[in-house]
């Protein structure tokens, strides 16, 4: 804020000859302070000027027709006496028959009927759950690194790497692993990977089922997405097993989709959805920490291992128009981009073996470059749908100029294309805490505040990249700070292997109130701190 002495402005008066005194016969001067207007244009506030804008271009048919409207109708109106008005009206009434009323009306309601009917029936969150491991699991950085010590898989240099490596992750002392890892023995095999992922998917489900007061059995469609870790019989299968839920349910197993596989299965279940009507669906996002532990010691395969954890999220989707009043988000847009046309974004995240003979992902460094080229494609597309159009007329204006201008090409100096501002669309942003390399890119890209990304940042530094999971933590984090309002939109958006980005829109249909249950409600309290601390 501009001080006192910004609005003030001096000027120097000559007055003259002094006749008398002791600097008789001296030019003496003054300096006279006047108070100067203030500096309108740096004193305005833009950002004030930038929501005018948009508000005057968003009502723009309304504040023109509806004026009009007013003046034409009270001109008419005005004109008239009360008699002759109703006189008018009576006449206007009598010249129809009961049959063309009838008629009318009837062709009306089938209109009316018709339209609703053809819609799409709407897809509401009812609940979710994020499963929160013992606290025997958690893990600090030191703990991380004696535990990979202790297996005695790697050498002192691959420690090293590791190391340096949680330095600088975003990740805390508070993450969960299993305890294998520090095993000397194989850690990928079916049995550590099935204990752990019933671990993590019991526990987010038998929590959903608690909250939401649905019994297994009345789910009709049942979708689990596991990346890495797919045992036959499937996962999806030993959800129906454990459970009992009923033989006709619609089950599907989704591997190998990379960490953007929540919102894939959120498609799925959406499409199944809506083909089935009156009907529950699940969906289960998870990645098996032990089963994809690499022991060797190539530094691009080790990547992972210092940033995934443990977690898992369950989602509760209905189609049912009565539960319209218990749900909590209603499902708006998915947009989901692949790029695996392309053989760098293809070979980004590969599974491989090493010269060893060690399976394990390998992360290209060509990463951030091929997942900001797939997250530019995502919410270009993804704009025209939830951006309003005084936003998209700037963004087709900068286009057109650059396009006329020629601006870009080899012969002129290239300007920064128009980053559309999302902060119009959303009041929540759920990125995908893959690192703190990636949020920090984001954010930049964005133009976020830290505030945008703080459910980001939170969830990295106290359960790590949970893979497809992370997104729900995010969402728990607002849910737990009571952030989320009556009608406020919620974009998540996570980007994996393939090279793959997905977006998903969600509207809130009632205030979010601070759940009894959620993984944050032990520590919700010491953040953003907490954050801002370990930085």
């Amino acid at each position: 804020m501009a001080g006192e002495e910004d609005h003030l402005s001096t000027e120097i008066v000559n007055r003259g000859i002094e006749s008398s005194g002791p600097n008789a016969g001296s030019m003496t001067f003054s300096v006279r302070v006047r108070r100067r207007l203030p500096d309108f244009l740096n004193s305005v506030k833009l950002k004030y000027v930038k929501l005018g804008y948009h508000y005057l271009i968003n009502h723009a048919v309304y504040l023109a027709t509806v004026p009009v409207l007013v003046l034409v109708f009270g001109a008419q109106v005005g004109s008239l006496s009360r008699e002759e008005l109703w006189r008018r009206i009576w006449d206007s009434a009598a010249g129809y028959d009961l049959a063309t009323v009838v008629g009318f009306l009837a062709l009306f309601v089938l209109t009316v009927s018709v339209y609703f009917m053809s819609r799409p029936r709407p897809i509401y969150l009812l609940d979710f759950a994020c499963y929160k491991p013992s606290d025997d699991l958690k893990v600090t950085a030191e703990e991380f690194i004696g535990l990979a010590r202790k297996s005695g898989k790697f050498d002192e240099e691959s420690l090293q790497f590791q190391r340096r490596l949680l330095q600088t992750s975003g990740i805390g002392d508070e993450t969960y692993v299993p305890k294998s890892i520090g095993s000397s023995a194989n850690t990928a095999t079916m049995k550590e990977g099935r204990e752990e992922a019933a671990t993590v998917i019991f526990g987010a489900l038998d929590e959903l089922f608690e909250k939401t007061n649905v019994r297994p059995k009345d789910v009709g469609v049942l979708v689990v997405n596991c990346s890495i870790f797919n045992p036959t019989p499937s996962l999806s299968a030993m959800v129906i097993n454990h459970y009992k839920m009923r033989g006709n349910i619609l089950s599907f197993n989704l591997g190998g989709m990379g960490c953007s596989a929540g919102v894939i299965a959120v498609d799925l279940a959406r499409d199944m959805l809506q083909a089935n009507p009156n009907n529950y669906a699940v969906v289960v996002s998870t990645e098996m920490v032990g089963y994809n532990w690499y022991p060797g010691k190539d530094n691009s395969m080790l990547i992972p291992n210092c940033y995934f954890r443990m977690g898992c999220s369950a989602v509760l989707l209905s189609n049912r128009r009565r539960d319209f009043r218990r749900a909590k988000y209603r499902l708006e847009h998915i947009v989901r981009t692949h790029k695996g046309a392309d053989d760098r974004s293809f070979r980004t995240i590969y599974q491989e073996e090493d010269p060893e003979k060690f399976k394990g992902l390998k992360i290209s460094r060509d990463l951030i470059e091929v997942a900001g080229d797939a997250i530019k494609t995502n919410i270009t597309t993804l704009g025209p749908l939830v951006l309003p159009l005084s936003e998209q007329l700037l963004f087709f204006s900068t286009l057109l100029w650059r396009l006329l201008s020629g601006a870009g090409t080899s012969s002129s100096q290239p300007t920064k294309p128009y980053i559309p501002d999302y902060k119009l669309a959303f009041e929540h942003f759920c990125m995908h805490a893959a690192s703190k390399t990636a949020l920090d890119e984001l954010q930049k890209n964005l133009k976020l505040s830290e505030t945008h990304l703080e459910a980001s940042r939170a969830t990295l530094h106290r359960f790590g990249n949970t893979s497809s999971s992370t997104i729900w933590y995010e969402l728990a984090y607002l849910e737990a700070k009571d952030r989320v309002r009556r009608g406020d939109r919620v974009w998540q958006l996570a980007f994996g292997s393939g090279f793959k980005c997905n977006s998903v829109a969600w509207k809130a249909v009632r205030r979010i109130r601070r759940p009894e249950r959620n993984p944050w409600m032990d520590c919700i309290e010491r953040y953003p701190h907490a954050v801002l601390n370990f930085q």
